[in-house]
């Protein structure tokens, strides 16, 4: 692995108790940042937190990311213990099931677009504030192939990826010339607790499209999130970086 120059940063990463967040947070403390992992899960964000520990600073929040005043709180108290904020990585997201598009139930749409695309929202827009006070900072949202493509029977998940993808261009193009870049990351599947939310089927048909034949690897997936979270990412914003093992090469 190689050692980024990620030396006095301080990082959030969403949904960073397992799966791709974990390997980030992992990848950015073997790196010298401070990590704050913010989760739903308590438990496993304990957990989480404590592995890390030993080898860096980590905290952790316990917090519903689509909350607002739960999101203000949560950036406070980060703030508060790590001193500033450097690096965003909202990577917390859901499938919510699979199904023909007009078959999901309207509460599930809903859910699947408030954890996928408002979260980020609502997150970035607290931490936003400080990273320009800064001066510097990197934001790096996790979209998928899906959001680009749109894989049937995933409608609500295509499109709440393809939100954030149109979310991360907007915002990028905001901060350009505020030394604070933002991109985005758009992944094939990785095999993560997020598998049990979907169909044989469906996971099948995913593994069918992917050339290399394979699933992604977290960990190669917190490789790319990290270099961009990086100074040695300078003049990349707006942009979309594909990691889907050649399904998507636009």
């Amino acid at each position: 692995m190689n050692r980024l120059d990620l030396a006095g940063r301080v990082a959030i990463v969403t949904g960073g108790a397992r799966g791709i967040g974990l390997a980030v947070a992992r990848r950015m403390v073997a790196s010298g940042a401070a990590v704050s992992i913010w989760d739903m899960d308590a438990a496993k964000a304990e957990e989480s937190r404590a592995a890390l520990a030993a080898d860096g600073t980590v905290t952790a929040q316990v917090l519903d990311l689509s909350d607002e005043v739960a999101v203000a709180e949560a950036t406070a108290k980060t703030v508060a213990a790590h001193g500033k904020l450097d690096i965003l990585v909202n990577n917390a997201g859901i499938t919510g099931g699979n199904a023909p598009s007009w078959e999901i139930p309207v509460a599930q749409w809903r859910r699947v677009v408030e954890v996928n695309l408002n979260a980020p929202f609502i997150v970035a827009s607290a931490v936003v504030p400080h990273l320009l006070k800064n001066g510097w900072g990197r934001v790096v949202n996790v979209a998928s192939v899906a959001g680009k493509e749109g894989n049937p029977n995933a409608a609500h998940y295509s499109a709440s990826k393809a939100g954030l993808i149109g979310y991360t261009k907007s915002l990028a193009k905001e901060l350009a010339q505020k030394g604070v870049l933002v991109n985005c990351v758009t992944p094939a599947a990785a095999k993560t607790d997020i598998f049990d939310q979907m169909t044989e089927q469906h996971i099948a048909f995913m593994l069918s499209k992917i050339p290399m034949g394979r699933f992604v690897e977290v960990e190669e997936i917190a490789s790319l999130i990290c270099w961009l979270a990086s100074p040695d990412c300078s003049f990349s914003t707006g942009a979309v970086f594909d990691i889907s093992g050649g399904r998507a090469t636009y």
